[in-house]
C-alpha cells in the first residue's frame, strides 16, 4: 500500500472554533495528521509518498467555479476588510431568503459558501485544501494504474463540502474529485463508502443526481448529530442518481455488532451497483472516546473494518476524514490499513 501525505497540511492551522457558544482551540488541527502518520509508519506502511500537483480540472467537475474562487481569495479579501480575526460566517441565506446572489461583501460571502459556522477560515487554509486534494487525487492514480490499495492522509478532510459549500473542516470535496478521477481514468461507476460518524452531507450534495457514483454513508443519527440536515435513510438519490444513495443512520451508543451489519448492507449494495473501486471515506470518530462524537467502536474493530472493505474484492482507495482528540485515532487508522491488506 502506498500512503501520500503532504507536509502543506501544516498550512491550515486555525486557532478557533465556534463550540457551545465560546471561540475554542478547533478539535480538527495538524497534530491529527502527524498523530495518524507516525502510527500508519510504526505499522509498518513505510511507503509515503508527496503528492504531484494536479491543478483544479478534477476539481472543477465536482464543485462550482465561484465557489473555488471565493476559497482562493477569501483570506486576503477578509483581511482587506480591515477584521482582526479569522473570517467564521455570521449571517447565512435561510429559508425563504434564498435569492442565488452572491453578497461583494467577504463577510456576506463567507456566509453565503458555509454549510455551518464553526469552521474558521484562516491563512494557508486555501493551500492546505488543494494540497489535500492533490493527496487525494494521487491515490486515486495510483489505483488507477492497476494498483490495489491507497491511503490518502487528506487534511483538512472534505466530506462535508457540497457542490458550493464549506463546512465541518471541510473546503474541497477529496473523496468526490478522487472519484471523479478515477472515472475519468475509465471506471464506469465508483462507490463512496462513508464510515465517518458524522453524515457525509457534501458528498451526498454532489453524487445525489449522478449516476456514476454510489454513495453510502454510515453516521450518527441526523437528529441528534452534526451536520444535522442531510441522512434520513430515505434519501436514496434523484433522477439519474435514484437508488444510487444509501443512508445508515444509528443511535448514540451503537457497537460494533449494530455498525457492522450496516457495514454489511452498504457493501452489498456496492457489490451488486456495478462499482469498479471503493473510495473509502474514513473517519474513525466512531470511536468510543472521541471527544464529539457518540459510537462505540473499539480499536480491534477497526481491524475488522478493513477486512470487510477488503472482501468486496475491489480496489480501495482510502481517503482521510474526521477522528479527533485523542492519540488513538493514529492506531485506529493503522488498524483499517492492516484490515485491508490482511
Amino acid at each position: 500500500m502506498r500512503v501520500f501525505y503532504s507536509e502543506k497540511h501544516k498550512l491550515r492551522d486555525a486557532k478557533t472554533e465556534l463550540h457551545g457558544g465560546l471561540l475554542v482551540k478547533p478539535f480538527e488541527g495538524p497534530f491529527r495528521a502527524e498523530w495518524i502518520l507516525a502510527a500508519v509508519r510504526d505499522a509498518g506502511f513505510v511507503d509515503v509518498t508527496a503528492p504531484e500537483e494536479h491543478g483544479l480540472e478534477t476539481a472543477l467537475k465536482v464543485h462550482d467555479t465561484g465557489y473555488l474562487e471565493f476559497l482562493r481569495t477569501c483570506w486576503e479579501r477578509w483581511q482587506a476588510q480591515g477584521f482582526e480575526g479569522e473570517a467564521i460566517a455570521t449571517s447565512f441565506p435561510c429559508r425563504r431568503s434564498q435569492t442565488g446572489r452572491v453578497p461583494k461583501n467577504i463577510d456576506g460571502a463567507v456566509g453565503y459558501y458555509a454549510n455551518s459556522a464553526e469552521t474558521a477560515i484562516s491563512g494557508g487554509t486555501y493551500e492546505a485544501a488543494i494540497a489535500s486534494m492533490d493527496v487525494a487525487i494521487s491515490g486515486a492514480e495510483w489505483l488507477a494504474e492497476g494498483n490495489r490499495f491507497s491511503f490518502s492522509l487528506c487534511r483538512p478532510p472534505g466530506h462535508h463540502a457540497g457542490i458550493d459549500l464549506f463546512g465541518g473542516y471541510c473546503f474541497i470535496n477529496n473523496a468526490t474529485v478522487a472519484a471523479q478521477r478515477l472515472i475519468d481514468r475509465g471506471a464506469g461507476r465508483v462507490a463512496i463508502l462513508d464510515v465517518d460518524f458524522h453524515h457525509g452531507n457534501g458528498t451526498q450534495d454532489i453524487t445525489y443526481r449522478r449516476d456514476d457514483i454510489f454513495f453510502a454513508s454510515l453516521h450518527g443519527e441526523p437528529e441528534d448529530a452534526f451536520p444535522f440536515f442531510m441522512g434520513y435513510a430515505d434519501e436514496t438519490g434523484e433522477g439519474p442518481g435514484d437508488g444510487l444513495n444509501a443512508n445508515y443512520p444509528m443511535p448514540s451508543g451503537t457497537t460494533w455488532d449494530v455498525w457492522s451489519s450496516a457495514l454489511a448492507d452498504a457493501l452489498g449494495r456496492i457489490r451488486t451497483c456495478g462499482a469498479e473501486a471503493i473510495v473509502l471515506s474514513l473517519g474513525v470518530d466512531t470511536f468510543e472516546e472521541d471527544p464529539i462524537s457518540f459510537f462505540r467502536l473499539k480499536s480491534e474493530d477497526y481491524l475488522r473494518m478493513g477486512e470487510m472493505v477488503a472482501a468486496s474484492g475491489l480496489p480501495v482507495l482510502t481517503v482521510m476524514e474526521g477522528g479527533y482528540g485523542v492519540p488513538q485515532i493514529g492506531l485506529n487508522v493503522a488498524n483499517v490499513l492492516k484490515g485491508l491488506e490482511a
